[in-house]
């Protein structure tokens, strides 16, 4: 019974393997050459004005959150789509309540004013 799971556990350690010495293999092989410009703080290719630890605003964190909700609801419209044929009026009003459901979500978010910067 056991002897059944050996190849999943090995495919699991050669992965952990592989990606320990892919992550790695840089400080192996590659230069060490440091200098003041390429420890600066890169933004845009312009010159740093403040320090990189700063604090972000809660608003990009909101705006961030709202953006992978909205996002990951469209991953599940696809396999909708693909079987849309097959699913007849069922499907199609099922997905019209999620897409409802979605909008009211936006509405209020919009209402809210999580999606406006002062």
């Amino acid at each position: 019974m056991l002897t059944n799971y050996i190849p999943i556990f090995l495919m699991l350690a050669v992965g952990a393997v592989l990606g320990i010495v892919m992550g790695n293999i840089n400080r192996i092989l590659g230069p060490r050459r440091p200098t003041a410009e390429k420890l600066s703080t890169y933004e845009s290719g312009m010159e740093p004005i403040r320090t990189a630890r700063e604090r972000f605003s809660v608003r990009f964190y909101l705006v961030a959150i709202l953006f992978i909700l909205f996002d990951v609801e469209v991953v599940f419209t696809y396999p909708w789509a693909v079987n849309f044929l097959s699913l007849g009026w069922f499907g199609f009003i099922e997905m019209l309540i999620f897409v409802v459901i979605l909008l009211i979500g936006y509405y209020y978010v919009i209402k809210k004013g999580a999606l406006q910067w002062q």
